[in-house]
């Protein structure tokens, strides 16, 4: 493996919020599964699933939704005397949420009940840790292979952008609307499509500032 073309790709990475007028295929879709399905998880348990919505129209009915609870937040925030955090919430945060409007495909990245021989024969015989950790566990997991995905759009020339607004406004009626089992947590969505922009790179902190090297 070449390490300059590998942080290439790292770096040169962006979310993307506009996207152009072109599908992406279901061969694409695949290879990015491929891909994410070979992250590490605790113990191998692989607590993803992926839900990958392409029509437009359903797309659009999501991004409604998710404004529809933005306005219902802002109103209520509005209600107890809030109203610049409400029109902040609507004109900057609104934005954000629903970047995913134009995109060709829209992925729902679930994480499944953390299950392995581990927890089974070991962890909760014991009571090692509480229920609400293995949860935890599940989503990690699955971040990774979100990652994972992301980087492989990326170099395959297609163009992703990781959300939690709408998760964090509707998963509820998201949920609903795409029949997904209460036992699978909506972790993000993640818009890919073709880039329609190439946004400049963002500042990062330097490395000295996050790194503690304990000798």
């Amino acid at each position: 493996m070449d390490y300059s073309q590998l942080k290439e790709v790292i770096q040169s990475r962006r979310s993307i919020r506009k996207f152009a007028d072109k599908p992406v295929t279901e061969a694409d879709i695949r290879e990015l599964i491929d891909c994410a399905r070979y992250a590490p998880s605790d113990t191998n348990s692989q607590t993803w699933e992926f839900v990958v919505v392409t029509n437009r129209d359903k797309i659009r009915v999501i991004e409604t939704m998710t404004w529809d609870e933005l306005h219902r937040r802002a109103e209520e925030a509005e209600s107890r005397g809030l109203s610049r955090e409400a029109r902040l919430l609507v004109k900057s945060f609104g934005p954000y949420a629903t970047a995913f409007s134009d995109a060709p495909a829209l992925i729902v990245c679930l994480a499944t009940p953390y299950q392995s021989k581990f927890r089974e024969r070991i962890f909760d015989p014991i009571g090692l840790v509480q229920d609400e950790v293995w949860r935890e566990e599940g989503i990690k997991s699955s971040c990774l292979a979100s990652m994972n995905l992301m980087l492989a759009a990326h170099a395959r020339g297609l163009a992703t952008c990781p959300m939690t607004g709408p998760v964090l406004l509707a998963e509820r009626r998201l949920r609903e609307y795409l029949g997904i089992d209460e036992t699978r947590q909506v972790n993000m969505v993640i818009a890919l499509g073709h880039p329609n922009e190439i946004p400049g790179k963002l500042p990062r902190k330097e490395i000295d500032e996050i790194l503690t090297i304990v000798p």
